[in-house]
């Protein structure tokens, strides 16, 4: 069962072991199944002993070298082909050491773009809207990059799809993202639905989207194609065409059975993309194909603008910050279209801790790591490629992954799953090959159960720790000194799945929790809220401690003092990491998190618009 990854004991939260259970080992190990290898494929460094001697080495370049057993130490980094003394051909892919490195300290802002609230937009934070932020956060805050949300194609269904975190796909991105007004034969927008969007205090993802793609079909009724979206498409290739086939599919099945909502539930002909019914389809509606490709080439145009804006424009030396997923829907297009990196029969969640004493059932498939690995990587290579795309750093939700995920087999509960490991030195080795050729940044987001040996495996591989105020603990409780945080690392006051600065103080997500079931008796509700007022006093201690406070504050009081909230924007900012990021929320004191873990439709999630507009910033005239 270890050969296949499956760990027989893991150890939770508190140290305590869990022994697997033979029927959960053999379930996993069912659904892992025999992979028939397709190709090897060899992840090494320059200078590395292989498997097998090599008669020849075909670099990407078109140029080739004689064999060795070795990596040569001049072989140049990239996507290779080695030709063995038996006549076999392996993947070879030559990867540097580690990522790139930051240089210097960078401060920043982290917003969720669809919450960005203006003037002019139409709905929902957008392209435009985010150059504006730029210009804003760089002359006012000196901000040297934006840390934006995934920007990932999800269906845009309220309340249950909504998340970028659970997206239909990793390949591509949101066309609500779009700023319309910018397509060229946008007609003129003035009228009584976009301004109620506008004015609707959450984002109405349903609404905005129904708009948007009413007013896109519009102007792409008069394009006539050019050069440069005939090379878009080319260099995206079959997963592009895939991708636009899907969407139309949708369409297509849900206008005509308004109740079909997911692909398992199409008609069977269109449940497999290789089907030549699917083919027949894209055939016969090749116009709304193209429309879906339009689409993604226009968002490449704008995000690719915004990127230039930040950089060049603002002065900002990072940018852009992109945020790469852990999960797809497992009723999405990547699920659809790559079923085969994907294990049928588990699913991935985590172990029990003090948030769920049962563990969390996520409910998406696990990755099929030897699939992965005979396909030369390349899902996992694209992925990343794709996400690093006009953008200065990468931050990976759940860094983790990297090593191992925690599977659930169907009909087992979560807290019966184990672990199972992934080949974390090929998916470093690439990621750092990926960092240098895209020259961008990667943080990993590694909060949560971590071993000493992935914190080690991490930096060694450049990847940047991801700290959050809340967690930098002592022993006893009492907040970290600054001095005492990584300079490997990103350090930020909150995320969006927790409080922000404002809604800490007043206690107002223990509220919130209460008020939609997630608190179910008034005993747990006063535990935590004097568990909060002991944790702001210990912050208060931190920050007298490191000097960035003066003058008595008293904990009781009704709203965040504003010199607390500086206070601790400044004990953040005194720390040796190499990145620190403000949040939009923080910034403008704004209570609501953005997400409430453990909630649907009880709750506004991924919805929450900012407080002020844009145009309304100080110091934004």
């Amino acid at each position: 069962m270890e050969k296949a990854g499956i760990q027989p004991v893991y150890y939770d939260l508190w140290g305590k072991p869990h022994h697997v259970s033979q029927e959960v080992a053999k379930a996993i190990y069912s659904a892992i199944g025999d992979v028939k290898a397709e190709g090897r494929t060899w992840v090494v460094t320059r200078g590395e002993a292989m498997d097998s001697p090599v008669a020849r080495f075909d670099w990407e370049d078109g140029t080739q070298g004689a064999g060795s057993a070795n990596v040569p130490a001049d072989a140049p980094f990239g996507y290779h082909t080695a030709t063995l003394e038996n006549g076999e051909t392996a993947t070879l892919i030559v990867c540097p050491p580690a990522c790139k490195a930051a240089e210097g300290r960078v401060s920043g802002v982290a917003i969720s773009l669809y919450s960005l609230r203006s003037q002019r937009n139409q709905g929902c934070g957008d392209f435009t809207d985010l150059k504006h932020f730029c210009t804003w956060a760089a002359k006012t805050l000196g901000a040297g990059f934006l840390a934006l949300n995934p920007l990932h194609a999800i269906p845009n269904r309220q309340p249950y799809n909504t998340s970028p975190y659970l997206p239909t796909t990793t390949l591509f991105r949101n066309f609500l993202y779009l700023d319309v007004a910018r397509v060229p034969g946008c007609p003129a927008l003035d009228d009584a639905k976009l301004a109620a969007l506008r004015a609707a205090p959450n984002v109405e993802y349903e609404q905005v989207a129904e708009w948007k793609l009413t007013v896109l079909r519009e102007c792409f009724a008069h394009f006539a194609g050019s050069a440069e979206f005939d090379a878009y498409r080319a260099a995206q290739g079959e997963s592009l065409r895939l991708f636009a086939t899907y969407c139309a599919l949708y369409d297509a099945i849900h206008g005509e059975h308004p109740d079909v909502w997911l692909w398992q539930d199409w008609p069977e002909q269109y449940r497999d993309p290789a089907s030549p019914a699917v083919g027949e389809f894209a055939a016969a509606n090749a116009t709304q194909v193209l429309f879906y490709e339009w689409l993604q080439w226009l968002i490449d145009i704008q995000l690719a603008d915004a990127q230039k804006h930040a950089v060049e424009g603002c002065g900002m030396s990072i940018g852009l910050y992109h945020d790469l997923a852990l999960a797809v829907d497992r009723s999405g297009f990547d699920a659809w279209a790559f079923r085969d990196y994907y294990i049928k029969g588990c699913r991935v969640g985590s172990p029990p801790d003090d948030f769920a004493p049962e563990g969390q059932d996520w409910s998406f498939p696990p990755p099929n790591t030897a699939k992965q690995k005979a396909s030369g990587y390349k899902q996992f290579i694209a992925t990343i490629r794709n996400n690093c795309q006009h953008g200065g750093a990468l931050r990976l939700d759940h860094v983790m992954r990297l090593f191992r995920l925690f599977w659930i087999p169907d009909g087992f509960k979560a807290a019966d799953g184990t672990y199972v490991h992934d080949n974390a030195q090929d998916l470093l080795r690439i990621l750092a090959l990926e960092s240098l050729r895209n020259n961008v940044l990667v943080i990993g987001e590694d909060l949560g159960t971590i071993t000493e040996e992935m914190r080690a495996g991490l930096h060694g591989a450049g990847i940047l720790s991801y700290r959050l105020l809340y967690f930098e603990r002592r022993w006893d409780g009492s907040f970290k000194q600054p001095g005492e945080y990584p300079e490997q690392a990103l350090v930020c006051t909150t995320t969006h799945d927790l409080p922000t600065i404002a809604g800490f103080w007043t206690g107002h997500d223990i509220d919130v929790r209460r008020s939609v079931g997630l608190i179910l008796d008034d005993a747990s509700y006063q535990q935590q809220k004097q568990q909060r007022q002991t944790d702001k006093v210990k912050l208060l201690e931190a920050l007298y401690e490191a000097r960035v406070l003066e003058g008595d504050v008293d904990p009781n009081a009704p709203a965040l003092p504003d010199k607390v909230r500086t206070a601790i924007f400044d004990f953040l900012r005194a720390t040796p990491s190499k990145l620190f990021a403000f949040t939009q929320d923080d910034l403008t004191g704004f209570p609501e998190q953005q997400n409430m873990p453990g909630t649907t439709w009880q709750y506004p999630n991924w919805r929450h618009k900012m407080p002020v507009a844009i145009e309304d910033l100080p110091g934004s005239q």
